[in-house]
């Protein structure tokens, strides 16, 4: 190929941060991610979808969800870890479905942007969310490839 051919074709870019979305609190993130709920609490169907993007290095806090959640990785790259397990990679395209009551985390890697969506069922049945304790830099640091 080209120069010239190579330049014209559209580069893959970082996950924008999603138009109207807010930092999410310092109390249960490190580093800066933006959160913007796109399907609020509701008693249609007790589920709530928020689109999640996370800095390069940022991670939310150790937590649980009451009633699992589904996590479906929407661009770049990210950290998913289940307490006592390794980290694993999370790519554009991928799904977790994560087991209620499971103490996971998870985040950007330390190179670029990672993009989600959270989906979380049954709200209205014990919440959303059990946040714990942050995430330290030598938990964060442990991927191994």
């Amino acid at each position: 190929m080209l120069a010239n051919q190579r330049m014209s074709q559209p580069e893959k870019q970082q996950p924008a941060i999603p138009e109207g979305a807010t930092q999410a609190p310092s109390d249960y993130f490190t580093g800066i991610a933006w959160i913007k709920a796109l399907v609020p609490p509701n008693d249609q169907t007790d589920c709530t979808v928020s689109d999640v993007t996370f800095e390069p290095g940022a991670r939310n806090n150790w937590h649980t969800h009451p009633n699992g959640q589904i996590l479906v990785a929407t661009a770049g790259t990210g950290y998913y870890q289940e307490q006592g397990k390794s980290i694993q990679l999370l790519r554009e395209g991928e799904a977790v479905n994560i087991a209620p009551d499971l103490v996971h985390w998870h985040g950007a890697t330390p190179d670029g942007r990672f993009t989600h969506l959270a989906i979380n069922p049954n709200v209205s049945k014990g919440g959303a969310v059990v946040w714990l304790q942050a995430v330290t830099d030598e938990e964060y640091h442990s991927y191994q490839s």
